[in-house]
């Protein structure tokens, strides 16, 4: 059994989300601070989640194709994002996006505001608040976040087969493994894929509401003393 879609597949994944956490967490904090067009931009930073993946490939296949001015301006420094890896990156980044934004703006909202406000009283400037005062806080919520993030990374498909393709080795993922597998009419290479998928995934959200957990009880025994 060739494991290179598992490698690619944890690769893309891992990078997509520290690449999801960063932008998710920073839009989703500038975004609460806007005082006009916040539904406009809010809901721009939704729409993956809501589009088909193949759609929100498509997309990303015009925006950077080699007819596409950002395409040829890639092209000219020798950079590929179509059929490659890098490619695959990017359509995980943007398809698992919103779910990291979403959740961050979540636990960003439920944050007590009086806390900011003390802090800037007491001359902390806006960086250290955001650092010292409201990640740690909400930092719960951001880590549901990021598990979530990197399970829809993980198992992304319909983006990533319209941008980056499905070539052995390189940009094919587990999930592009499983229909592979279906269109040449190998269901047990399929249902092996389909296993590790499920398990991963399934993992994943087990974590997350175990460290949930732990939090959560955490918190209740702070409060008792």
């Amino acid at each position: 059994m060739d494991l290179s879609p598992l490698y690619i597949s944890l690769k893309v994944a891992v990078i997509a989300t520290v690449i999801t956490v960063f932008t998710g967490i920073l839009c989703a904090y500038y975004v609460l601070k806007l005082k006009r067009f916040k539904g406009l931009i809010d809901g721009l930073f939704t729409l993956p989640m809501v589009l088909p993946p193949t759609v929100v490939g498509f997309f990303l296949l015009i925006l950077f194709g080699g007819n596409s001015f950002i395409g040829g301006v890639l092209r000219q420094v020798n950079i590929s994002v179509v059929f490659s890896w890098t490619g695959a990156v990017i359509a995980s980044s943007i398809v698992s996006f919103p779910l990291m934004y979403r959740t961050a703006r979540g636990a960003f909202e439920q944050f007590d505001e009086n806390l900011v406000n003390a802090a800037r009283t007491l001359g902390m400037t806006e960086f250290n608040i955001f650092l010292r005062i409201i990640v740690p806080n909400v930092y719960p919520g951001l880590i549901a976040g990021t598990v979530l993030a990197f399970a829809r990374a993980l198992g992304e498909f319909g983006a990533t087969i319209m941008l980056a393709g499905n070539i052995p080795g390189k940009t094919r993922t587990m999930a592009v493994a499983v229909y592979t597998a279906v269109q040449a009419g190998d269901r047990g290479q399929a249902y092996k894929w389909v296993l590790i998928i499920c398990a991963m995934s399934f993992g994943s959200m087990i974590l997350m509401n175990f460290w949930n957990n732990i939090q959560f009880g955490k918190k209740n025994r702070e409060e008792d003393f």
